[in-house]
């Protein structure tokens, strides 16, 4: 039987967290977590996050639809960044791809666009 792993949040209280589809690896984003969004991750079954521009926590999909259940949470050798292994509704980027990672360094798209994001944030 193997222990629970402490993780290590640091001085800032935030671990990174990369998200990837369960489904093919796809690597879907990178967020930040607190303990918080660990723990509302952990007890609801779908991805939280800490906003570090608004310093607030929020739920992924919370205001788009598009949710992420969690299949699986890894923590790294290190303890101090998380794997989300998820089940991805609808576009994990918010501006409508099904990835963040959707262009090269040199600007070129590779991913594909799956929402539009004018339809589904409201800006009022």
């Amino acid at each position: 039987m193997s222990e629970s792993v402490t993780v290590d949040f640091g001085e800032d209280g935030l671990v990174p967290a990369v998200a990837q589809s369960a489904e093919d690896g796809t690597v879907l984003m990178l967020a930040y977590v607190n303990e918080e969004a660990l723990q509302r991750t952990r007890e609801t079954g779908d991805a939280h996050y800490y906003s570090r521009s608004r310093e607030e926590l929020w739920h992924k999909g919370g205001s788009s639809g598009h949710t992420q259940s969690i299949e699986e949470i890894r923590v790294d050798c290190d303890a101090d960044t998380l794997l989300y292994v998820v089940e991805q509704e609808g576009g994990a980027c918010h501006t409508g791809f099904e990835s963040c990672f959707h262009r090269t360094l040199d600007g070129a798209e590779v991913g594909e666009r799956v929402f539009d994001p004018d339809e589904v944030y409201d800006d009022g």
